[in-house]
């Protein structure tokens, strides 16, 4: 041992990366103002409605990917599909408005689905919930990259880069507070909302006027899959259903708002109803004039571009444009047009903002979890800008890892979507019927009822046709992928129970059951002060060790190497340190086993005595220092902790390099008192062990 025993510092060491940090998320504010991060509509909307609203730019092409598969002979049942999905739109819409009203504490489906049907219920929510908003943001975010790549196909060779890159910057906006990244996101979703709008209503005006519109893939035909480009009865109604399920990613996220009801300004319930029919209503007229125009433009979209009889270029390298790219340059005069550069920057964009919804609803979710015991606390704490940065951080690893896995490829991902979503749709509607049920069971007043009556018809209605979504994508994706998805709900619901299960066991062991018996004082304090030379921290650990005034004490070290032991006790003697010092023997050179023995020997032998080891460590102000000193005191205390009875005391020695060392010219009285090292006379004038 050639030093005191050193112990990381972290928080003191790196000084650089709390200056990018607060560069990065900004200054921190205080628990205080937390009623100025609270969210007007116009920028919960952004906030909390950006994925539904920017799916429409993805869920046609999605119905249109899965009928091609037949060649062009099945589009005719896009417009059937879409019917259904703005028909499901409508229902999910009014059955959270009912959610919003009910419960606005901001549990959403969970709190729903935990309060009426069972907590291991409202486990299956939670953990299908946490799944799906993972899968938004890499689907957002791939999504998003694909419309840049289709503006700039030079950097589709850095499809994966730029998605990750993407991931990263939404979590540093959201590290910077709710507030701040609305602020930051309303902007482009805004823009995106005008363009698409703008895009919609210019083409059905030209298509009016005898001017449709005709995509750049309208020439091309598509080869059916295996040659088949007839299909009838149950292979029809399959390949509709699975259209069907495609189409349905335009409602993910529509939950959020739910969730995320206690970051609305008052009156929370009314301001998140409101923001959520908005939602709806806006989201239905994109989906619907998008399809519409991509029927009459003839667009043609396939999974391999090689099956698309006439594409320019190489089918195995070049991509495809997407269907808004698609439209985009149809309408507004090719590819080379600023309209067509504006739809496809603000397009992307709020794709990759879209994964912002995430961002906010996996936090308050994993929040409200973590205060139910059902995850680690740590989720549950807030940030330096009072959001919850522990869980914004862990979405955003946890996606970067499965668009780098899947490389950023959204035909992949999309096999995995929804799923959750619409698992949490079926028992929040069923719970919310069963809600209704309990009040019309106690309520007797007209001006109740009627509205429950009402609101109860609405969510049996949507538990119906959610419960059937669920099983049609159950069937069609479950073995193109989906299946992932379940396992990884499966895994997460085991793992929150086992958490539950842990928190509770430490509750109990921890709870009073006799105070007396629980709060016995031990019969003796037994101090012992590990040493590995005699020294400026050595002292100051032995003053502060007598200052304790435990009823004996003494200093221990390990014989690693015999001249410096026997060098330490010639020191020992000739300063004349009233407390003895203990050699131990290490044959073997370790430091660890010897003293964990040791204390452990004397808890044996006196097991009403409480043993206090006092560790003297130096603080060090540069990360490098680290390397230069033996790490003793950290494998000592993971050891000694472990012991019973036995309580491990630092005494920390600053040294100059320390952004907190402190070494004044000249003593001021009471400076031992405040920590200071001890001089040979002051040392001398500390009265003895036991007889302060």
């Amino acid at each position: 041992m050639d030093g005191p025993f050193s112990a990381l510092t972290l928080a003191h060491v790196f000084n650089l990366p709390q200056a990018l940090k607060r560069l990065v998320i900004g200054r921190a504010m205080r628990s205080e103002e937390l009623g100025e991060t609270l969210l007007p509509k116009r920028l919960a909307l952004p906030i909390f409605a950006s994925d539904p609203l920017s799916s429409v730019a993805y869920a046609t092409q999605e119905i249109l990917l899965v009928l091609t598969v037949g060649g062009t002979a099945f589009l005719y049942l896009t417009p059937w599909v879409a019917a259904g999905v703005v028909a499901l739109m409508a229902v999910v819409v009014m059955s959270y408005r009912q959610v919003v009203h009910a419960y606005p504490s901001g549990g959403g489906s969970y709190e729903v689905v935990s309060r009426n049907l069972g907590a291991n219920s409202g486990l299956v929510v939670a953990a299908s919930l946490l799944v799906d908003y993972v899968m938004t943001v890499a689907v957002s975010v791939a999504s998003g990259v694909d419309n840049i790549i289709s503006a700039l196909p030079s950097l589709a060779d850095h499809r994966v880069e730029l998605a990750v890159a993407f991931v990263v910057l939404l979590a540093a906006m959201n590290l910077r507070g709710v507030r701040e990244s609305g602020k930051a996101f309303a902007a482009p979703t805004y823009l995106f909302i005008g363009g698409m709008l703008l895009m919609v209503v210019t083409g059905l005006v030209k298509a009016l006027f005898g001017d449709t519109p005709v995509a750049a893939s309208a020439s091309y035909g598509i080869l059916p899959v295996d040659g088949k480009d007839t299909l009838a009865g149950l292979g029809l109604l399959m390949l509709g259903l699975r259209a069907f399920a495609s189409g349905c990613t335009a409602l993910t996220g529509v939950e959020a708002i739910s969730n995320g009801v206690p970051a609305f300004r008052a009156p929370k319930s009314r301001n998140a109803a409101a923001t959520m029919a908005v939602m709806g209503t806006t989201a239905v007229v994109m989906f619907v004039g998008i399809t519409a125009l991509a029927l009459m433009s003839k667009v043609h979209i396939a999974d391999d571009a090689c099956t698309l009889t006439g594409f320019a270029g190489d089918c195995h390298t070049a991509p495809q444009q997407t269907v808004i790219a698609q439209l985009a340059a149809a309408i507004f005069g090719g590819d080379r047009s600023f309209l067509f550069y504006f739809i496809q920057a603000v397009t992307a964009l709020v794709l990759i903002l879209a994964a912002n919804t995430a961002f906010n609803g996996f936090p308050l979710l994993a929040s409200i979890l973590a205060e139910h015991r059902y995850l680690p606390r740590q989720m549950h704490t807030r940030g330096d800008r009072l959001a919850f940065s522990n869980g914004i951080i862990a979405l955003a690893v946890v996606a970067g890892g499965l668009l780098w896995l899947y490389e950023a490829d959204v035909t992949s991902l999309i096999h995995l979507y929804i799923l959750g979503v619409f698992t949490s749709f079926t028992l929040s509607q069923i719970g919310m019927v069963k809600h209704w049920n309990r009040v019309l069971r106690t309520e007797t007043e007209p001006g109740v009822r009627g509205p429950a009556q009402r609101a109860r018809v609405i969510n049996a209605f949507g538990a119906v046709t959610t419960a059937l979504v669920l099983v049609i994508v159950l069937l069609t994706k479950f073995t193109q992928g989906a299946w992932l998805a379940v396992v990884a709900a499966v895994v997460l619901w085991v793992m929150m129970r086992g958490i539950r299960r842990h928190y509770d066991r430490v509750a109990e062991e921890l709870a009073v059951d006799d105070p007396e018996a629980d709060s016995v004082r031990p019969s003796q304090v037994h101090g012992i002060v590990l040493v590995s030379k005699l020294h400026k921290p050595t002292l100051r650990a032995l003053g502060y060790a007598e200052a304790f005034r435990p009823d004996s004490l003494e200093a221990l070290t390990v014989a690693v190497e015999r001249e410096a032991t026997g060098e330490l006790e010639r020191q020992w003697g000739e300063l004349d340190v009233r407390v003895p010092l203990k050699v131990l023997d290490s044959p073997y050179r370790e430091i660890t086993k010897p003293v964990v023995a040791y204390v452990r020997e004397y808890r044996r032998t006196s097991p009403r005595d409480a043993v206090a080891v006092f560790i003297p460590e130096y603080v060090v102000g540069r990360w490098w220092e680290h390397l230069l000193h033996n790490q003793s005191a950290l494998w000592l205390k993971s050891r000694l902790l472990f012991t019973p009875g036995v309580m491990v005391i630092s005494v920390p020695w600053q040294l100059t390099s320390s952004s907190k060392a402190h070494h004044p010219s000249r003593r001021a009285p009471g400076a031992v008192r405040r920590g200071e090292p001890a001089t040979r006379s002051e040392y001398e004038r500390l009265p003895a062990p036991g007889n302060a």
